[in-house]
């Protein structure tokens, strides 16, 4: 490494090298902590060169990022490559057969075997319900009354379906458990989909290779199947991981609230810190400060700015930038703006337009009125409200309102999907991002748009602190009602 560690690091790389303790490393955004894994990773091969160390990622790209700085004796990859391995290992093959289609497939087959007067209402809830199987993977989910003797659930039929957002009926219940079933069956044949590149590893079973250390990314966004299948891999070994807590902000996928805290627990972890943020300048960590009290800024760092735009329009807003929502509506509300203004933007979250086209494609050829969109909309909004608990209820607002967006774009059904794909596939240095989309990202400017969106409660919190840190220099809080032609 190039740069002279903090004392910070050092503390930690102490730990590292004088003790066995399990360590786990609190990292405030823009810590540094790929770079203090590396430092502690290079540290341990200078005294033990010999010692194996896995180096465990969520995603391909950051798992590649870190083969390139770690030393040689560090093995890193994602954790469904580990799973897929590994489960592989333990059907006796090299290989598995990948079908990234099985859900669908499965899904059909079961619906077809209803009756006829129930295939229409269990087809316009397939992709709903293919979710669902999806995410009681997540969740470690395995019917009850199945595999007993084999599989170590997570979850049975009685609390799975009580954790899930929606409220489905006794049938679509029994759809689930039925495509879980047989999607279960076809793994075990090694017939796999990307889910059960964890689950069946983790739940029914498997040898994980056997590393001194592994070292984790990200702790904070460990599901529950993740937190299970850590201690497979870890057993009584060393395990070093690293996150922030305060950026736990997938919950709706599975991640848990308070992983951290869990996984101190589950492995008796010493914890340090890393609280310098060598991404924001001062006044955006000043700005952070409500939720992360011991962020500092180092003392190279640049004052920096945080204002509030009460009136702007798009020759304000500066080129290579975020504009960072909550909600999708708000950023898609300004995308058409910014096109009709003739500054396009790119949205981030282009899987928003497909779910929402894919429902909307559903009220009617392409010649219905745009009248009769919007009945559409409002009709299948009360519908999913009803049936979908609570918690959920701001996002089905959320996409309700994106969908009378694009009605109001077009005289009929067909204009209005034309013009939402159209503005998915926009290309610009302007970014509009929610502030899921946007963890993991940092740019020289953000515009934080409509914060009042954001509540305290649940993970909201996270989101601000989340969006607020994705500024390098510059923050800006912005309106939809101050924008101006």
């Amino acid at each position: 490494m190039t740069f002279t560690p903090t004392e910070e690091q050092r503390s930690i790389i102490t730990a590292a090298t004088s003790t066995d303790d399990n360590l786990l490393v609190s990292a405030l955004a823009g810590a540094a902590k790929t770079s203090t894994l590396v430092l502690l990773a290079e540290a341990l091969f200078a005294e033990r060169p010999n010692t194996e160390i896995l180096c465990l990622a969520f995603n391909k790209k950051i798992a590649v990022e870190m083969a390139e700085r770690l030393p040689d004796n560090c093995r890193s990859m994602t954790l469904n490559s580990l799973g897929y391995r590994t489960w592989a290992q333990a059907l006796g093959r090299t290989h598995l057969n990948v079908n990234f289609k099985k859900g669908f497939t499965i899904m059909s087959e079961v619906i077809e075997e209803q009756s006829r007067s129930d295939k229409d209402a269990l087809y316009r809830q397939m992709g709903e319900l293919m979710r669902v199987v999806s995410f009681g993977k997540a969740c470690g989910y395995v019917p009850t009354g199945q595999w007993a003797e084999r599989a170590k659930p997570l979850m049975d039929d009685s609390n799975f379906f009580m954790h899930i957002e929606q409220e489905l009926s006794g049938l679509e219940q029994a759809v689930v458990r039925e495509a879980t079933i047989r999607s279960i069956k076809l793994a075990l044949k090694g017939k796999c989909d990307f889910d059960d590149q964890l689950f069946m590893p983790t739940i029914f079973g498997g040898a994980f290779p056997l590393y001194k250390l592994t070292l984790v990314d990200e702790a904070q966004d460990l599901s529950a199947l993740n937190h299970a299948m850590l201690r497979k891999i870890v057993g009584k070994r060393r395990l070093i991981a690293v996150g922030d807590q305060r950026q736990a902000i997938y919950g709706f996928r599975g991640a848990h609230e308070d992983g951290m805290e869990l996984i101190k627990q589950a492995f008796s972890m010493t914890e340090l810190s890393l609280t310098t943020s060598f991404r924001c300048a001062n006044a955006i960590v000043r700005e952070a400060q409500w939720r992360a009290p011991l962020m500092r800024a180092p003392d190279w760092a640049e004052e920096g700015s945080v204002e509030h735009l009460d009136i702007w329009s798009a020759d304000n807003l500066a080129e290579d930038a975020a504009i960072i929502c909550r909600n999708n509506a708000p950023l898609f509300a300004l995308a058409i703006k910014l096109l009709k203004a003739g500054r396009p933007a790119e949205l981030g979250g282009k899987d928003i337009v497909q779910t929402i086209t894919k429902v909307m494609s559903k009220f009617g050829d392409s010649a219905m009125t745009q009248q009769a969109v919007l009945d559409n909309i409002e009709a299948w909004l009360a519908k999913e409200t009803d049936k979908t608990k609570e918690r959920a209820h701001g996002r089905l607002m959320d996409q309700a309102e994106c969908m009378r967006l694009f009605a109001m774009q077009g005289a009929n059904l067909g204009d209005a999907l034309h013009y939402a794909r159209h503005l998915a596939e926009l290309h610009s240095p302007l970014k509009l991002l929610t502030g899921h989309k946007s963890k993991g990202l940092e740019f020289e400017t953000v515009y934080f748009l409509e914060q009042q969106l954001i509540s305290d409660k649940q993970q909201d919190p996270n989101v601000r602190y989340v969006i607020i840190t994705r500024a390098k220099k510059r923050l800006v809080y912005i309106n939809m009602e101050g924008y101006r032609e």
